[in-house]
């Protein structure tokens, strides 16, 4: 380096060209090395950057990593009070009690008003039945009774929002009756404007089927219509939904000149027993508790066509115990389909296929407890919450975002009788 400094300072007159040749190739040289040690630092540091981002040293919970979760309960005949409260930490998966949100008789399933200042349950008491509104305080993780009226059935089972979150959609299971209740802007609940019972032909399951039983309800086709899941009568039922006055009604008759004598369905194969519905896209999937299939459909509510188009089982083949399956949902990503199984005690994992809808088996995962009534996706899509009711846990499992494999990171054991979940989302 002391010839090539040397070798500087010289006048060009003085230099030989040998040497002022040897002097631009070193330096040429030298250049070139400067640049490649540059580049190698940039690339560790970034990769040293990657491991820790990949470790999670980089990433540092915040509040806006814990979500409150809500639990209901069976109270009957357990040592259960009514809705309990959980953290739910989504950097670590972890589930941490908080306490006894609200006391109320047997709320089977809860939901939380998308304002997150109210929450509504089905407090599932056969001819007693009610459904209960109240107040929620996300600080204190407490809930307050507004007010509190008759389901207008027996067993409600299910409670779902119209899309303008004015409307609280109910599905009482042993009646086989849906109504409509309006919300008030107190979040009490007002009068009910619509009651329906369904009607049709039972299904051939004579113990399972010996009447109609409204399993689930949800809003559709842009808050114009309602979807009845009907055990007892293998069908989804359709209805006329008025957002502006929350009545029900038949939906106009498809041929001319004719007034419609019930709702539209799409009839499931007998014996199905259809539970609840999940959608994708264009794409139906109604989960059969009778039968523990997963029935695929297009439905085009404008042509008022629908077409059945692939029917899988939830169970593992050469499985032959009794088993009831339960709940059915959907990715967030649109990717995976999951359901669970009880008796089997697991939770099925089917890859949707984007653009026929066609699923395809990416196995199933023992829930870790038995009778998985329910289970839940966090609002971040990484962790899935199944309650195992009859051995009083809830498991939390990551989701494999490339393969929608489960694995266990948590579990909370303790919780009597959990069979509903619901996140409080920011």
């Amino acid at each position: 380096m002391a010839t090539i400094k040397a070798a500087a300072r010289l006048p060009q007159s003085k230099a030989s060209a040998s040497e002022v040749g040897r002097y631009k190739t070193f330096r040429a040289k030298l250049n070139v090395m400067k640049i490649r040690r540059r580049l190698f630092a940039f690339l560790f540091f970034a990769s040293a950057l990657a491991a820790l981002a990949f470790t999670g040293n980089v990433h540092k919970p915040s509040a806006d990593d814990h979500y409150l979760v809500l639990v209901g309960t069976y109270t009957n005949r357990t040592s259960s009070k009514g809705i309990y409260a959980f953290d739910f930490d989504s950097s670590t998966g972890t589930l941490t009690p908080k306490g006894l949100a609200a006391e109320t008789p047997d709320p089977s399933w809860v939901v939380i008003h998308p304002n997150g200042k109210f929450a509504y349950a089905a407090n599932e008491s056969g001819k007693q039945s009610t459904i209960t509104a109240f107040a929620l305080d996300a600080q204190s993780a407490k809930l307050t009774q507004l007010n509190q009226l008759p389901s207008l059935g027996e067993d409600p089972c299910y409670l779902s929002f119209d899309k303008t979150g004015k409307f609280l959609f109910v599905a009482n299971y042993s009646s086989g009756t849906a109504a409509v209740f309006p919300i008030l802007s107190d979040g009490k609940l007002g009068e009910h404007t619509a009651v329906v019972k369904d009607a049709g032909t039972l299904g051939p399951n004579k113990k399972r089927q010996e009447a109609p039983h409204a399993h689930w309800i949800e809003p559709a086709g842009n808050n114009l219509f309602v979807w009845i899941a009907d055990l007892g009568l293998d069908r989804i039922l359709i209805y006329k939904f008025d957002a502006a006055s929350g009545s029900i009604a038949f939906p106009d008759s498809p041929f001319v000149g004719r007034k419609s004598e019930g709702p539209y369905f799409i009839s499931l194969p007998p014996g199905t027993g259809p539970r609840h519905v999940a959608e994708q896209g264009r794409f139906t999937y109604v989960l059969g508790e009778l039968q523990s299939t997963v029935t695929a459909f297009y439905f085009d509510m404008h042509l008022k066509v629908n077409t059945e188009f692939q029917s899988v089982s939830t169970l593992p083949a050469g499985f032959t115990g009794r088993n009831d399956a339960a709940e059915i949902g959907v990715h967030p990503s649109g990717k995976w389909l999951f359901a669970s199984n009880r008796g089997h005690d697991s939770i099925a994992v089917f890859a949707i296929d984007p653009a026929s809808g066609k699923l395809r088996s990416a196995g199933d995962f023992p829930t870790g407890g038995k009778e998985p009534r329910h289970f839940a996706i966090d609002p971040t899509g990484r962790y899935l919450l199944a309650e195992n009711q009859y051995s009083n846990s809830i498991v939390v499992f990551r989701i494999d975002p490339a393969t929608g494999a489960l694995t266990q990171v948590s579990r909370v054991d303790d919780i009597p009788s959990p069979v509903c979940l619901a996140f409080l989302v920011h």
